[in-house]
């Protein structure tokens, strides 16, 4: 379990994580979403102890990660595949991993295995790998110590549609035999297939949070009409929450009937009337983050 209370980090006057609370629970996959520049970044670092909170505290399996004995026994983390050294093979490179975690020799034999590296890959430098290959070897090195409860910052970039399927079943394995799971990605449609709990974040706030189900029932809305002035007001006026999309269309709170109802009242043409979660995940990720967006600015820059 990872239990989030009031975290925040700050920068100076620039705030990059502000006040959140979550938790991830054993035995689920929980997705952490969020723009570019939003703070998932930060705030997984700040878990895995390589940022200080400026408030707040992060707890994995009900300690902070820096007091837990030999941490990587416990927890396996990805933050950067990237991060990597290009001059030492696969093999050695999951060797360290596994001497500083405790383990006997054969687990990395064992490692290589679950995430589909073989011999002679493993025996090629990472330099030579590609990125889907290096996101392998790291999601490797946060195995190899049998830990209780992985922290993966976009562990499906740069894999193929066979190897994001091949994850997809690896997480939900973990997850099955009790295994805690936080993951972050931008590919949306990968995250709606495999997690169970969501955790949506902007400008550093959590603006969603939930399991899935009850994120798409609450997705409110989709309105299409030329006069959206009109029905923003009428329905602003019968106190519904209403955003503008960029693809020209309206986002309410209101139901298909009240949206409706209220537009035949004000003589308004509707051209296009659904629910928000008939469009899964995406449609409601960019609903409550198009506010929150930074345009130009990169996690790992401002994250």
């Amino acid at each position: 379990m990872i239990q989030i209370e009031n975290l925040t980090k700050r920068y100076g006057s620039f705030t990059a994580v502000n006040d959140i609370s979550f938790t991830a629970r054993s035995g689920r996959v929980t997705g952490f979403l969020g723009p570019n520049g939003a703070g998932k970044s930060t705030a997984m670092r700040m878990m895995v102890g390589l940022t200080t909170p400026t408030s707040g505290t992060a707890r994995v399996l009900g300690r902070d990660y820096r007091s837990l004995p030999t941490p990587t026994r416990h927890v396996g983390v990805m933050l950067d595949a990237t991060a990597q050294h290009p001059g030492r093979s696969g093999r050695e490179t999951l060797a360290l991993a596994s001497a500083m975690a405790g383990m006997p020799r054969g687990s990395v034999e064992a490692a290589l295995e679950r995430v589909g590296l073989t011999p002679r890959e493993a025996d090629r430098r990472v330099g030579n790998y590609s990125l889907g290959m290096r996101q392998r070897l790291g999601l490797a090195g946060a195995l190899v110590g049998d830990p209780q409860v992985l922290i993966l910052d976009e562990p499906a970039n740069g894999l193929d549609p066979a190897g994001i399927r091949w994850m997809r079943g690896l997480l939900r394995d973990y997850a099955a035999d009790g295994g805690t799971v936080l993951l972050s990605s931008h590919l949306l449609h990968e995250v709606e297939q495999i997690a169970q709990d969501l955790v949506m974040i902007g400008r550093g706030r959590i603006v969603a949070q939930g399991t899935k189900e009850e994120l798409l029932r609450g997705g409110g809305t989709i309105v299409g009409s030329p006069d959206r002035v009109r029905l923003t007001e009428a329905l602003q006026r019968a106190e519904h929450q209403v955003t503008a999309r960029p693809q020209g269309d309206l986002v309410t709170s209101a139901t298909a009937e009240e949206v409706a109802r209220l537009a035949l009242a004000e003589q308004v043409l509707v051209t296009e009337l659904r629910s928000a979660s008939d469009g899964g995940l995406e449609d409601i990720f960019l609903q409550l983050t198009a506010d929150d967006a930074r345009e130009g600015v990169t996690e790992g820059a401002a994250a």
